[in-house]
């Protein structure tokens, strides 16, 4: 069956850009104007991505994501929007989006990240992937269900968070700079901020380590970036 996808877009001209684009790309596709109903349509059908326009009528993209978050949080979410400064791009990357693309946009970019996120979620769903991965007595990553369990109790990730912290957890003792990790676990050439990432391993520390301040799994190292801490992965 084809993924289907959400076009959260008032503007008609580029909405009906989008849904031809994506359906000649073999996408099935649904478009909603209104932020309040997209929010309707996504507690009423599964979708396998949301393409997420800021200025919306009803309610805009960042109540959306919000919404997404707190019942939705494995779709991934690429923002289209035409609010290009950082403050806005790092809002919406801290809200759950995974990716941001300013208007005018590429059509090709866009078709390349939309299959990007479809494929990083469906390698993870094949048979063959690694069930689950552990570090520490405590700490037990479910790769199947894109979930963190710590001592049992189901931690919820964003995707994206989720993707960061198997992406560390698989290369206990290497260090990463900032960079680097926008490479490896956003995709090349994402047109992303550093503090992009800054911001995704404070939250993870608030959902990973006894004391966030002190953090024994994600480690900084002053200067460079960040490591997982070894002797606990397997």
């Amino acid at each position: 069956m084809s993924p289907q996808l959400l076009v959260v877009e008032d503007d008609d001209a580029i909405a009906e850009l989008l849904q031809q684009e994506l359906a000649l790309a073999g996408y099935a596709v649904r478009r909603e104007a209104d932020g309040r109903d997209a929010m309707q349509a996504l507690d009423a059908a599964r979708f396998d991505l949301v393409l997420l326009d800021l200025m919306l009528p009803g309610a805009d993209g960042f109540d959306v994501c919000r919404h997404l978050q707190a019942r939705h949080r494995q779709t991934p979410v690429i923002i289209l929007s035409a609010r290009s400064a950082e403050a806005h791009r790092v809002l919406g990357l801290e809200l759950g989006a995974d990716d941001y693309l300013v208007k005018p946009f590429s059509m090709l970019e866009l078709l390349a990240r939309v299959r990007a996120l479809l494929r990083r979620v469906e390698l993870l769903r094949q048979p063959g992937a690694e069930p689950a991965l552990h570090f520490g007595p405590d700490h037990r990553l479910d790769v199947l269900g894109r979930e963190l369990q710590v001592r049992g109790t189901a931690i919820p990730l964003t995707l994206r968070e989720f993707d960061l912290l198997y992406f560390l957890a698989r290369h206990p003792g290497q260090v990463f700079s900032r960079t680097a990790l926008l490479d490896r676990v956003w995709g090349q050439g994402f047109d992303g901020y550093e503090h992009t990432v800054n911001s995704h391993i404070n939250r993870l520390r608030h959902k990973v380590e006894t004391n966030p301040q002190q953090p024994r799994w994600i480690e900084t190292v002053w200067g460079v970036g960040y490591r997982f801490a070894t002797g606990g992965s397997a």
